[in-house]
């Protein structure tokens, strides 16, 4: 019984941390093979630029999408039960310093603002106001699941949020794509979202829908928003197995001029110059958090260290981190991401160069 009880809750965990590949080997073993058949980690991309491999269509494959990038490793569910059972948590001494920080945030600096500005609302949610038109990333309002603990719950009625005309989802995990925060939204709000989520927003009555492949883009006037690969993967029905829809990154290019790199939950890969050669980037903010410990995030999600690789590849101006702070989704507390960041931007001499973006704050161009 206390098995059962111990899988019931594991499960459960899963599902809110977005690491629901491994539910499936509770239920059904035979989907381990579907889901490292998904996404192999061979380099698939070898010999080929990013943008070469997507527009060839090389990361659809059966029914499913796979990654170019070589190191993925999600099909095997002994991992997960070695990290939650077996593995020692160095970080677990410091959750004594955690705090519960509700989120507020005045709206009306940003009303005023004419140009571009970033409102960084909670964990991976952002809010980019261009000129007069508001794009909002990955909206997650109202926590996820019972056992996870939120903590930066918003402490402002989301109705004197500014209206959105687009909402960008980078993947179908469930901190990233979460039906009741969509479902608070005007259902005429425009949705781009990477392929394969059309079911789902058609269930909400979002039927505004502009759907996007890797390199593909969506142009409105001086805007446009372009969906780029990135090295992770997604799943929210165990019964289908992983991958079933794409994820990715964004690159907005405002109106108001101003480049946008959105990583979404991303690992670190060695592509990144290859982005930077192809759009030049004002500010990249990078999704971190979860990467502890290493040996089981690494294929899923950017450390500190990798994260200022990967900004010094893309060539970016400024950088700010996100996914930090709300969640504790792997084992580092909730607010170290930023004072790792921090340090290792320090290292490399690019301190100026770091926004430091704290939840509820905006950052103005």
């Amino acid at each position: 019984m206390q098995r059962l009880v111990f899988i019931a809750k594991l499960i459960q965990w899963l599902k809110g941390a977005g690491l629901v590949i491994f539910m499936p080997v509770f239920m059904n073993p035979k989907m381990v093979n579907a889901g490292q058949n998904a996404d192999s980690g061979t380099n698939a991309a070898e010999g080929m630029s990013l943008r070469e491999f997507s527009e060839k269509k090389r990361h659809h494959v059966a029914n499913r999408f796979q990654s170019p990038f070589p190191g993925s490793d999600h099909g095997n569910p002994w991992r997960i039960l070695k990290w939650k059972l077996f593995s020692k948590n160095n970080h677990k001494v410091l959750y004594r310093n955690e705090r519960v920080i509700p989120v507020k945030i005045d709206w009306s600096p940003v009303a005023r603002h004419a140009g571009v500005s970033i409102t960084f609302i909670n964990h991976a949610s952002v809010m980019i106001k261009d000129n007069h038109t508001y794009l909002l990333v990955d909206p997650v309002f109202d926590g996820l699941f019972p056992l996870i603990k939120d903590y930066s719950p918003l402490n402002f009625d989301i109705k004197t949020m500014p209206s959105s005309k687009h909402v960008l989802i980078t993947h179908g995990h469930y901190d990233h794509l979460d039906k009741p925060s969509l479902g608070s939204l005007d259902p005429n709000t425009h949705v781009i979202t990477p392929l394969g989520y059309t079911g789902i927003f058609k269930n909400l009555g979002m039927l505004n829908q502009h759907r996007l492949d890797w390199f593909e883009s969506y142009r409105e006037g001086e805007r446009e928003i372009i969906l780029l690969p990135c090295k992770h993967w997604t799943m929210r029905n165990p019964l289908i197995g992983p991958n079933r829809s794409l994820w990715g990154a964004y690159l907005i290019k405002t109106s108001g001029g101003v480049n946008i790199f959105i990583s979404g939950d991303t690992a670190y890969h060695e592509r990144y110059a290859e982005l930077g050669r192809d759009f030049p980037i004002d500010l990249a903010i990078f999704n971190l958090g979860a990467y502890e410990p290493q040996w089981f995030m690494e294929s899923s999600h950017i450390n500190p260290r990798e994260t200022v690789q990967a900004f010094k590849a893309l060539g970016a101006r400024q950088l700010a981190v996100i996914h930090w702070g709300t969640f504790r989704l792997g084992d580092e507390p909730v607010y170290l991401p930023p004072i790792a960041i921090k340090k290792e931007m320090e290292k490399a001499g690019l301190s100026d160069r770091l926004v430091q973006l704290n939840h509820g704050q905006t950052l103005y161009f």
